[in-house]
């Protein structure tokens, strides 16, 4: 069966533009590929690197972050944002030792168990660090997909059934390019055929990109919904309570917590939601990281 021409054009580009990344490089193990998936989740990748690369030398195995508090594992994460994920990933560090005997599992479903990894994650570790092949899509595939395969500037909302259908029409029959492949595309989303400037004019398949070929036509299809605004928001001071307790290695008090935001019933409810989700326990007549 020959490989599809769109495939061979992006691995080829991938092979000769491909930016050094920590978890590209050989010998770069199924540990630290987990851990950079976790947090490159809405994480630009400037900033996962520099954490990254401190988090494995601290915790080099599953076992070494599994020993520590999981207010450990939140402290380090400092400011890469959305810190359950922390949490999670010192879970499923549990998980991988105490189920796994201290090695990432290579089998989708195995790894699905683990706390804090849908199904992306799952399919890149299986893949990039145990070579699997299976498709893998995230935001930047999909939208490749939706300009060279289907014309449209912008993907539609995620749809996972199809999302994999449409990345496995696509994925070379051999192990190793189908792996390549899952990179490649992803890469060229991130950095050529992107959302709001695609360098067209230096993408590898644009003469056989339909969205290019129609005159990159504007999308009007669904749209997810924006964000709110950062700035003042809960997720806003519920970063600034949990900077207090990461900088601290003593319970905060309720008044050094007061001092973080005007707004009482803004941070009392910032507060409370850092409780439930486990992220702050109250602790000797304050409150600190699990």
């Amino acid at each position: 069966m020959t490989q599809h021409p769109l495939a061979s054009r992006v691995n080829a580009w991938y092979r000769e533009n491909a930016r050094d990344l920590p978890w590209r490089r050989e010998g770069f193990g199924a540990w630290g590929i987990l851990v950079s998936e976790f947090m490159l989740q809405q994480t630009p990748v400037v900033r996962v690197i520099p954490r990254l690369e401190r988090w494995l030398k601290r915790w080099p195995t599953p076992g070494d972050l599994a020993a520590e508090p999981p207010g450990e594992a939140v402290r380090e994460w400092a400011n890469l944002g959305y810190p359950r994920r922390a949490l999670w990933l010192h879970r499923a560090a549990e998980q991988i030792t105490e189920i796994h005997a201290g090695t990432v599992p290579s089998e989708v479903d195995d790894l699905l168990s683990l706390t804090g990894v849908g199904d992306y994650t799952a399919r890149a570790v299986a893949v990039f660090a145990w070579g699997a092949r299976h498709p893998v899509v995230d935001t930047n595939t999909r939208r490749v997909i939706a300009r060279a395969v289907h014309g449209s500037g912008e993907p539609a909302p995620p749809s996972a059934t199809r999302d994999l259908a449409d990345m496995s029409a696509l994925l070379p029959y051999d192990d190793g390019e189908a792996r390549v492949f899952n990179a490649a595309a992803m890469e060229l989303g991130a950095v050529i055929c992107t959302a709001r400037a695609p360098r067209c004019a230096e993408c590898p398949i644009r003469l056989q990109c339909r969205w290019f070929a129609e005159g990159r036509p504007a999308y009007t299809g669904p749209r997810k919904p924006v964000q709110k605004r950062y700035e003042g928001s809960d997720r806003h001071v519920r970063g600034l309570i949990m900077a207090e307790l990461r900088a601290s290695d003593v319970p905060v008090t309720s008044a050094e917590i007061g001092r973080v935001w005007s707004d009482d019933d803004r941070r009392d409810r910032a507060l409370a939601g850092l409780l439930a989700d486990g992220l702050a326990v109250a602790r000797d007549g304050g409150y600190a990281l699990p």
